[in-house]
């Protein structure tokens, strides 16, 4: 994917209100955001399959000191699943065509699944 397709493909919490430069809103949480409607949260799909695995998700608990760890694990598991590489093609491909915003909950701007997946996606040629 060439520098121009890597910059349409942005991160956003979900808390944040929709615009429309955000262009397809994927939310990439497996696991439903609280207190947010379908009609707020504006996603054009969820693709709950891309997200870290509950176990990876449990142990990693947002700790910021197992960042870097988290990052090689959850790395691991988007390489080794079909079904993952499937959803990292479909949205590389998405990129081509428009914006995507890769939708999450986490508080934390920097140490989340949400950037890890953004790097992976730009650094992935479909």
């Amino acid at each position: 994917m060439n520098e121009a397709k890597r910059a349409n493909i942005r991160l956003k919490r979900i808390y944040d209100p929709p615009v429309p430069e955000d262009g397809v809103r994927i939310l990439v949480d497996r696991l439903w955001p609280r207190g947010i409607s379908k009609e707020r949260a504006a996603i054009g799909e969820w693709m709950k399959e891309i997200a870290p695995s509950p176990e990876l998700r449990e142990w990693f608990c947002h700790k910021p000191e197992l960042f870097a760890q988290f990052r090689e694990q959850y790395e691991e598991e988007l390489k080794e699943d079909p079904i993952r590489s499937g959803l990292v093609d479909r949205i590389c491909k998405m990129a081509e065509e428009s914006s995507v915003t890769l939708v999450y909950a986490a508080k934390d701007p920097v140490h989340n699944h949400a950037v890890v997946l953004q790097h992976w996606l730009n650094s992935s040629s479909p």
